[in-house]
């Protein structure tokens, strides 16, 4: 994904990604010209209203190859007002291209004898690379972008690097890689400076493409025990066949794997039951492992609905109460008290928010005391729940570490829930 404070280049630069990729025709080229020039944002911006107003709005997902791996990129919209279709692009990335208007920090101000203005970033420059860290995009790349247009680049980037880089270690955050780029005209993107040196803004590294290109993939969680979210029931009750159910439960493997012989206890209920069967999306019969799809078959005929987990036997402890990171999303503000449905996999529960603990100074990262989150906080809550739920920080497992919220009345999508640690106290829904 690409994200970034407004108008720093995301889009631009996914353009200049498909052109110097050849994964754009020239028919496509000519329907993108503004004035007799080429507008490599609406490559990506295709709402009317985005090419309107020259912003992006929603996400736009476009795909490209090299001769070394194939890309899905999300172009995520830098406006304030639209941080929940970033946290959507962030919360299934592999890696985020961070991006920085060089031309929009005070790198070059001085002052007294020589001493220098520290470069500080934009709040929402600092809010996606911490939501991006929080939502555990493996790799952050930040890239400088628009230092064609700035008499010293290397001192802009040198000065902007700083600033990063004291920003990442006061907030935890592990940049993988500092790149200086021209998204627009196209050096340190693709290929190197326009005459093909490397050491452009003291830069002597791979370019953008080059370091997307080595990048690890998230790897699945595969160290968790077993949980599978039930999504589809199948039937096929038809058969003679009694030594096993007659039902398939189809889904992804969230954590652990499946095999024939496995015990299984299944949330809610508690009963417990033997895995007779294990297909794949294609129907083999196969042990299927974290993050694919499977069609699950059990011994015996249990009451199993969609939203129903199955999970290993003694792993979890169904939890009633948890603590839990929050990126608030809806336009009314998150106070103590409210209800709201909270969906883990396909599950529903009420949720009750018992109490916030703090919200977090973007700025100065810092916890403070908060009686409401408003719109695009990220504070940290404690939710009652209805039901029990069988959770794992989520810095353990994205599946079962991830809830949404969403309003009871208008079923709106409210926040991101990530959970830091279950059973804190004794509140209830």
């Amino acid at each position: 994904m690409t994200c970034g404070s407004v108008d720093d280049g995301k889009s631009t630069l996914i353009g200049r990604l498909l052109v110097d990729s050849k994964s754009v025709l020239q028919d496509q080229l000519a329907g993108v010209q503004r004035s007799g020039e080429t507008d490599l944002a609406l490559l990506t911006d295709g709402l009317s209203a985005e090419r309107e107003q020259g912003i992006t709005i929603d996400v736009a997902y476009r795909y490209f190859s090299t001769a070394k791996r194939k890309f899905i990129i999300g172009d995520a919209p830098g406006h304030e007002q639209y941080t929940r279709n970033m946290v959507t692009a962030a919360s299934g990335a592999d890696a985020a291209v961070v991006l920085v208007d060089a031309t929009k920090l005070p790198w070059a101000a001085e002052v007294g004898d020589g001493e220098v203005v520290k470069s500080e970033l934009l709040a929402q420059t600092r809010r996606h690379m911490l939501l991006a860290h929080l939502l555990r995009v493996q790799s952050i790349v930040v890239a400088v972008n628009k230092l064609d247009a700035i008499d010293d680049a290397q001192l802009a980037f040198e000065r902007i690097s700083g600033a990063l880089n004291e920003f990442a270690a006061a907030a935890g955050v592990r940049i993988a890689a500092i790149v200086p780029i021209s998204a627009l005209k196209g050096w340190n993107v693709a290929g190197r400076h326009q005459d093909g040196s490397a050491g452009w803004a003291g830069y002597e590294g791979p370019s953008l493409l080059e370091l997307l290109e080595g990048l690890p993939v998230t790897a699945q969680d595969e160290s968790v025990p077993f949980a599978f979210p039930v999504q589809w029931v199948e039937k096929f009750s038809g058969s003679n066949d009694t030594t096993q159910g007659r039902r398939i439960f189809w889904g992804r493997v969230a954590s652990g794997h499946v095999e024939p012989g496995q015990r299984i206890a299944i949330l809610p209920g508690n009963q417990h039951a033997t895995v007779a069967r294990v297909l794949t999306h294609t129907r083999q019969d196969q042990a299927v492992h974290a993050g694919h799809s499977a069609g699950i078959v059990l011994d015996r005929e249990v009451d199993v609905s969609r939203g129903d987990w199955l999970l290993a036997p003694d792993a979890f402890e169904p939890q009633r109460e948890i603590r839990a990171t929050v990126a608030w999303l809806d336009d009314e503000p998150l106070v103590a008290g409210r209800a709201y449905w909270a969906l883990q996999g396909h599950r529903w529960v009420k949720a009750r928010v018992a109490r916030i603990a703090h919200r977090l100074n973007i700025t100065t990262l810092e916890a403070e005391d908060a009686a409401e989150l408003p719109p695009n906080a990220i504070g940290e809550v404690v939710l009652a729940l209805q039901q029990p739920l069988a959770v794992r920080p989520f810095a353990e497992s994205r599946a079962l570490g991830s809830l949404v919220l969403v309003d009871t009345a208008s079923h709106r999508t409210c926040a991101a829930v990530l959970v830091r640690a279950q059973g804190v106290g004794n509140a209830s829904a």
